[in-house]
């Protein structure tokens, strides 16, 4: 078994200030396995029937019980949420972990019964900085679903994902009480798949599969809520030149995008043409979780005339940026040096999947995914970078 330290803490963190954390995430990405990982006393999963006719009678089942409660698959049974609220009100010795497969959008009953109660961790799929740095190609090929990284072969890791799309379309999307054919959806997310790291447009998506653009959303907002895609939204800066309002789209996990794309070996993957969107895509949701970067926190920037930068965000007063390049020696461009000036940004690094970290301009630096996790900002030394340095020792920033 993999350990994911770096989520312990987070959760462990969460736990001692608050007296309810939900742990959000994908069907099987390993939110039961990090919460058994923990020191708990009691435990509930809502898919076991025992379990779920202890809870017939929840209060009945809760109120007398200490220490740290976990509860799995919470979205089964929103009712709880009340009861939650009234129990941790009381002050007794009572902590609860709740597992959901579902984002805070679609588990409303949370954010509104217990606001000020709740804190939220979002688990994401395996990162590089969990598997090690030798796993990279295969954590990208494969994708960071447990059971489909730790899969023996290729083909393996493809049946498991091919089965994992057939079950979430099949039974948990309507476990959710989304009545939606199962093949309409599959159809749309294959669909959206062509449209990875591209910037989204809802009427063009809407004429390309016949539906209107409300429908595009409501759909889209299904596979936001279930952590199967993500909507990047654009950074908007008081300047003259027009700029980029819509959102760009990314399918989360690697391997469902190349399952999605039909890319089942490492030579059609390189062979591919969404190759760089491939790798920009796995890169993006990475450098997420390994730099700890608050997810409503990020945005990625563009104007008309062609300027981008893939990924932004700001930490202590100061504004960072991320470009994502499939290349072994990445060069500056005059599209960073419009972001640095534009966004008057402190430092971009250029994340590659090469592995010798350089300065290519006085605020821009090239390092390889797999040094992420040892980046440093230093605002220690002004005349370094202008306080910040790519290093190989060091803590990951903070964000």
């Amino acid at each position: 078994m993999i350990r994911r330290k770096r989520a312990e803490d987070a959760v462990l963190k969460r736990i001692k200030n608050f007296p309810v954390v939900a742990i959000l995430g994908a069907r099987q990405v390993g939110k039961t396995t990090l919460a058994k990982s923990l020191k708990y006393d009691h435990f509930f999963d809502l898919e076991n029937p025992r379990d779920e006719l202890r809870l017939k009678e929840p209060h009945l089942a809760l109120e007398n019980l200490e220490g740290l409660i976990v509860i799995d698959e919470i979205q089964r049974k929103p009712n709880l949420f009340p009861l939650l609220r009234f129990l941790v009100d009381q002050k007794k010795k009572q902590k609860f972990l709740i597992l959901g497969s579902a984002s805070r959008d679609l588990i409303k009953q949370s954010s509104e019964t217990l606001a000020g109660r709740i804190a939220y961790f979002q688990l994401g799929t395996f990162a590089l900085d969990e598997v090690g740095n030798k796993s990279l190609q295969k954590l990208w090929l494969y994708g960071g679903f447990p059971q489909s990284f730790l899969s023996k072969t290729i083909e393996e890791s493809r049946l498991w994902r091919n089965n994992f799309i057939t079950s979430f379309l099949e039974r948990d999307i309507p476990q959710l009480g989304i009545h939606i054919p199962a093949n309409t959806l599959r159809r749309f997310w294959m669909m959206i798949s062509h449209y990875h790291g591209q910037v989204l447009n809802y009427s063009e998506l809407g004429r390309s599969f016949g539906i209107s653009d409300m429908t595009v959303r409501h759909y889209l907002d299904i596979l936001v809520g279930t952590f199967m895609v993500r909507i990047l939204q654009p950074w908007h800066e008081n300047l003259s030149k027009r700029q980029i309002k819509s959102p760009k789209i990314y399918i989360k996990d690697s391997g469902l995008f190349h399952t999605l794309q039909t890319i089942d070996s490492k030579s059609s993957l390189f062979a591919h043409p969404k190759l760089g969107a491939s790798w920009e895509g796995f890169a993006l949701e990475n450098v997420i979780q390994i730099l700890d970067i608050d997810e409503e926190q990020i945005f990625f920037w563009g104007t008309h005339s062609g300027a981008e930068l893939d990924l932004m965000w700001q930490a202590h007063g100061k504004r960072y940026g991320i470009e994502f390049k499939y290349a072994d020696a990445p060069a500056k461009t005059k599209s960073m040096m419009s972001a640095i000036e534009n966004l008057n940004l402190n430092h971009i690094w250029v994340v590659n999947p090469g592995e010798a970290n350089y300065p290519i301009d006085k605020k821009i630096t090239a390092i390889g995914l797999n040094d992420l996790n040892n980046l440093t900002l230093s605002f220690t030394s002004p005349c370094d970078m202008n306080g910040l340095k790519a290093s190989t020792k060091g803590s990951r920033p903070p964000g």
